[in-house]
């Protein structure tokens, strides 16, 4: 109905469970830094849908997003579409209408069945595999590999940068089997130059940076490579919500144990050292292996207090009942975003997108920055 509008600009496709938001971010900025207009497409939002479809780093117009909703609802209707499908048709609208040289496209859910799946884009990424959306991908690593591969293409780079040899053979197997070439396996154990700088904080995103430089290097003419060396822009990447340090807060989406391992990693790792005592706001949905998440994060924080943010829906929250006699738990967020502040000298936000989202709609002057 909207005319193919993905068929309208070229495009780079991101998947994997984690980093896969910071690799868009480093892709785009080196594009934009090289003169192009970028479109970048995310998910999911922290404050607004808005947030989702940027171009050059300006969100989509709340009366542009009302619009094209408008305009759409009775195809959203007549196909019961799902929220995620609608909205990704919306951006590809909205990228084409804004006249984009070029869009980086971030995987929602999965590979081979995602609503972002329609592209044969310029190149392929998947960043790395862990355990998400079990009720979805299932708990098999493998398979779940299979199915982050599901956006190779024939005759289309593939790119990964999965450390782990017998997952990583997975996902070269399965891109061969559709036909992609070449296929990159990206060395994330290298170190970059000492005066790398990234954008981006926390060990991790060296990993990150390694697939997106490789990303980079595989696009065609007239888009230029990257070339040896990490590029100078990487240093002024931005996502929000990405061990986003701002001033005493610490915000991060981490919302599996995977990811909460990274956030124990960046906290143990910094430079200068974290101030002390850190107090941590977690909350997770209950169809996320929180427990683990929980054991991982205990250890290093000197307190946590366990909060239901208000965006999360109701079938998702925790109740007193599935937590344990060592948890403070409070379901009042305002209350425990407010307590968690006291005698604190780094306060860490973390646990999901709903509560670095909504924590942000209630400090002052912290919604995300485009």
């Amino acid at each position: 109905m909207l005319g193919h509008p993905e068929r309208h600009f070229p495009t780079i496709h991101i998947g994997g469970t984690n980093g896969k938001g910071s690799t868009c971010a480093f892709v785009a900025n080196e594009l934009r830094a090289q003169g192009w207009r970028v479109g970048l497409y995310t998910s999911p939002h922290l404050v607004s849908p808005c947030e989702r479809i940027t171009v050059d780093g300006v969100p989509i117009g709340e009366e542009a997003f009302a619009e094209w909703t408008s305009q759409l609802k009775p195809h959203i209707e007549r196909l019961d579409a799902s929220f995620f499908e609608a909205t990704t048709a919306i951006a590809f609208a909205d990228l084409a209408a804004r006249n984009v040289d070029i869009a980086v496209i971030e995987v929602g859910l999965g590979g081979r069945l995602d609503a972002t799946n329609v592209l044969t884009p310029l190149v392929t990424a998947v960043t790395k595999i862990a355990l998400e959306h079990v009720d979805y991908l299932g708990s098999d690593l493998k398979g779940i590999a299979r199915e982050k591969a599901g956006i190779a293409k024939p005759k289309v780079p593939f790119v990964t940068g999965e450390a782990d040899h017998a997952i990583r053979a997975e996902l070269v197997k399965e891109a061969k089997r559709r036909g992609a070439a070449p296929i990159i396996s990206v060395d994330t154990t290298l170190r970059p130059r000492k005066d790398t700088r990234l954008g981006l904080r926390g060990r991790h995103q060296i990993a990150n940076a390694l697939v997106a430089h490789a990303v980079l290097n595989e696009l065609p003419q007239p888009f230029a490579p990257a070339r040896k060396n990490l590029p100078a822009s990487f240093a002024y990447a931005y996502i929000p919500g990405r061990f986003e340090v701002r001033g005493k807060w610490i915000f991060d989406v981490a919302h599996n144990p995977d990811g909460m391992k990274v956030v124990v990693d960046a906290i143990q790792s910094a430079d200068p050292p974290i101030r002390r005592p850190l107090h941590a706001l977690v909350g997770i949905r209950n169809d996320k292996d929180w427990q683990a998440m929980l054991a991982i994060l205990r250890p290093v924080v000197d307190k946590l207090i366990l909060t239901v943010p208000p965006s999360i829906p109701v079938m998702q929250r925790w109740s007193l009942e599935d937590l344990d006699a060592l948890s403070h738990f409070d379901p009042d967020f305002p209350r425990a975003l407010e307590d968690i502040q006291g005698g604190a000298g780094t306060v860490l936000v973390t646990g999901s997108f709903h509560t670095v989202g909504d924590a942000f709609e209630r400090l002052p002057g912290f919604a995300p920055v485009g």
